[in-house]
């Protein structure tokens, strides 16, 4: 995806706010930046998404160069368990940073988190 390409995704929760109060979105910086659950370890974020952006790239190379196609599908399934490794990873450090900050706050704060926890891992699973 390029950034003329960025769509609007919606990170809030019922509360109206995402861990910090603000709305992600792709492509452009966040108004509301850090910390977030995964911003102790965003440079091996970053460095494992390059990977995974190669990876996108090798396909596209395979494709050009008329590869076998059940070659092609074995990169995009690697492709595919790499991101939603990477999406595993950082749902982790949203319940141990996002989710426990609201359990500690009490109240509906942490209903709220929970639902939006919940919606990201069906998100997830229908993927």
């Amino acid at each position: 995806m390029t950034p003329t390409d960025a769509t609007v995704t919606s990170a809030t929760d019922p509360a109206g706010g995402s861990c910090h109060g603000d709305t992600a979105v792709q492509g452009a910086a966040s108004a509301h930046p850090g910390p977030h659950g995964y911003s102790k370890q965003k440079d091996q974020h970053l460095k494992r998404l390059r990977r995974i952006e190669g990876q996108i790239r090798g396909l596209q190379r395979m494709v050009e160069e008329d590869v076998y196609c059940i070659d092609i599908l074995t990169q995009v399934s690697a492709g595919t368990k790499a991101l939603q490794s990477f999406a595993l990873q950082l749902l982790q450090e949203h319940l141990r940073h996002c989710v426990a900050d609201a359990a500690l706050k009490g109240g509906t704060e942490i209903d709220a988190k929970v639902e939006e926890a919940s919606a990201a891992i069906a998100r997830l699973l229908r993927t």
